[in-house]
């Protein structure tokens, strides 16, 4: 399957507005994507209609989908959390939002946060900045993550800007992740060189997308399978 597993929607403050659902879903499908997440920051309140989206005729059977969201830690480093379809998760975003550092949002300064509906109106707009921090080390948001049946992936791992070799110098060996992020092939085999003992059964390549022409074209694959199985693992290891 080819995919782009980090996509800004208008939810994202740092995002164009243009970057609606509809819009990311038909774009993905255009360029021939098999596999989408949409991971604003800090929410999930983008998530509640993707279900109907793609039942559209334009997109049904055709495209794929994972739930997500980008998370930033107490210090400053982001994660990937992946749901799979089905998850209820109002307690994810109860979670979030009682953790999530509070500050209103100045969306002239930092850009407006929309919420869609399934036709791509405005629904709402977050009252709060979604590009703060949790109150959370990167510790505590895995074991959560992990709690409510989630998978968490160390995003864009080299970059200078909450990336978590920048922070730690590294990537702690006790921290249960369940993949990496990467920007390019390259960068992972740098990063190799510095942490040779990275988990790296799951690597990821993708866009992380704030605009519609930003969201990656069909280059990178995983097998259905194999994802699923980052899912089965997990039960595997709580059951231990």
């Amino acid at each position: 399957m080819y995919y782009d597993l980090h996509i800004h929607s208008a939810l994202s403050p740092c995002s164009d507005d243009t970057m609606t659902i509809h819009n990311i879903f038909n774009m993905a499908y255009i360029k021939g994507l098999d596999l989408i997440a949409i991971t604003d920051h800090n929410s999930l309140k983008q998530q509640y209609y993707l279900e109907k989206v793609i039942q559209s005729p334009i997109l049904e059977g055709k495209i794929n989908f994972i739930h997500g969201v980008e998370l930033q830690s107490i210090e400053n480093i982001h994660m990937l959390a992946y749901f799979q379809r089905g998850t209820d998760l109002k307690p994810i975003q109860q979670w979030i939002e009682q953790h999530l550092i509070k500050q209103e949002n100045d969306c002239q300064y930092y850009g407006h946060q929309y919420i869609f509906d399934v036709n791509d109106e405005i629904e709402d707009e977050e009252q709060y900045l979604l590009l703060n921090s949790l109150r959370l080390n990167i510790y505590e948001i895995v074991e959560a993550i992990h709690r409510f049946q989630g998978i968490i992936i160390l995003a864009h791992v080299l970059a200078q800007k909450y990336g978590i070799y920048e922070i730690y110098h590294g990537i702690p060996e006790d921290l249960d992740y369940d993949g990496i992020e990467v920007t390019c092939l390259k960068e992972y085999r740098d990063l190799k060189k510095l942490c040779p003992n990275v988990k790296d059964e799951y690597v990821f390549i993708n866009s992380d997308a704030h605009q519609l022409e930003d969201i990656q074209e069909p280059i990178y694959t995983i097998d259905e399978d194999k994802l699923k199985r980052l899912w089965s693992q997990r039960i595997c290891k709580k059951s231990l």
